[in-house]
């Protein structure tokens, strides 16, 4: 028990340091196609984006054939977000429910087909809090605000970690009714063979009987 126990917290903080750095990648998407990505997000925690094309043509306007679609949506298919032809764009929530949020990219049709390099960048928790505007509003010296950020992602981590427990005790909880519920079916499916057996044995005996051959 306590090696399930050691072995269960491990996973709980990679989940949660993985939570709150966020998401920040480049990735390729071809005209006429469309990338989603998940971020599992828990009820109440800030959750900002960040998105742009980057410009083939560095110093030039961005061509017509470089504009994207972004939708941002919940677990229930609420939007947050609708990014119409744009080429950059950015946005910001709290989560009204746990769950994994969407944002998804539509890149419109082109001929010839062309390839958009996008830069996208997705933080929550903690990690979602503009530090610099709070250091700037509160003229706090630097210590005091590595401190803040410290405090906000230790709470962050508690609160995830209660979040994350609930949600294996949640699956336990599943997999032990599951495990009852094939057992009863077991037990009726056997019953049920047997009873076809007897059946079976009964027919045979009688036909047997009638035949005079026993």
């Amino acid at each position: 028990m306590c090696g399930l126990n050691l072995g269960l917290i491990v996973i709980m903080i990679g989940l949660v340091v993985e939570t709150e750095i966020g998401e920040s990648m480049r990735f390729e998407l071809d005209s006429g196609k469309t990338k989603c990505i998940a971020e599992d997000i828990k009820a109440n925690a800030m959750t900002v984006g960040k998105y742009s094309i980057v410009n083939p043509s560095e110093g030039q306007p961005f061509p017509d054939s470089h504009k994207l679609v972004v939708r941002v949506s919940s677990p229930k298919g609420n939007n947050y977000h609708l990014g119409d032809l744009v080429d950059s764009g950015t946005f910001a929530f709290t989560a009204a429910e746990s769950g994994d949020y969407t944002t998804c990219f539509w890149a419109n049709k082109h001929k010839p087909p062309v390839k958009m390099t996008i830069e996208f960048d997705w933080k929550s928790g903690a990690a979602a809090k503009d530090w610099s505007k709070v250091a700037k509003a509160g003229q706090v010296e630097t210590m005091e605000i590595e401190l803040k950020k410290l405090h906000d992602t230790v709470s962050a981590i508690h609160e995830e970690m209660f979040y994350l427990r609930e949600r294996y005790e949640t699956t336990i909880a599943v997999i032990i009714e599951t495990n009852s519920k094939m057992a009863t079916l077991s037990f009726f499916s056997l019953l049920l063979c047997l009873s076809v057996a007897g059946l079976q044995i009964w027919h045979l005996k009688s036909f047997f009987e009638s035949k005079k051959l026993l």
